[in-house]
């Protein structure tokens, strides 16, 4: 039974990956970004932030596998969906909304840090962070 069961395995994990679903892998071009207070909050947030909140996404390996394929597509999509620093003229979110998510520490997400350990942001970044997103963008007509 056993030996039934690996090459089924096997053979469903070859045939998934023909699956369109996560095979997009396009990053947009970068039409404007906001107005950064300083190049160290820029420099923050594309380690932290970019790969899903920016047409500047760097895809890795795993990216390219389904089923984790999928997911990291609908992440991406999902990111830039609620907030693309790429396309700020069309995406715009509260200050306080994004230093409430940084400061309780729900951005990045959990799930994100262990395969992006460059994502991973000191107490002292993550306060860094929260104060250039507050000054940046309320000096951008928020």
């Amino acid at each position: 039974m056993r030996f039934r069961i690996l090459p089924a395995i096997a053979v469903a994990g070859i045939l998934i990956q023909m699956a369109p679903a996560g095979h997009r892998r396009a990053n947009p071009a970068v039409i404007r970004e906001p107005a950064w207070d300083s190049p160290r909050t820029r420099e923050l947030a594309k380690r932290a932030c970019y790969n899903c909140h920016s047409n500047e996404t760097v895809w890795p390996w795993y990216s390219r596998i389904a089923p984790v394929s999928w997911l990291t597509q609908r992440d991406v999509n999902g990111g830039r969906s609620q907030l693309n620093f790429s396309e700020w003229n069309k995406t715009q979110s509260p200050a306080d909304l994004l230093v409430d998510q940084l400061k309780s520490g729900e951005m990045p997400p959990w799930f994100y840090l262990p395969m992006h350990p460059e994502a991973q942001l000191t107490s002292e970044e993550r306060t860094a962070l929260a104060d250039g997103f507050r000054r940046s963008l309320e000096g951008s007509g928020e």
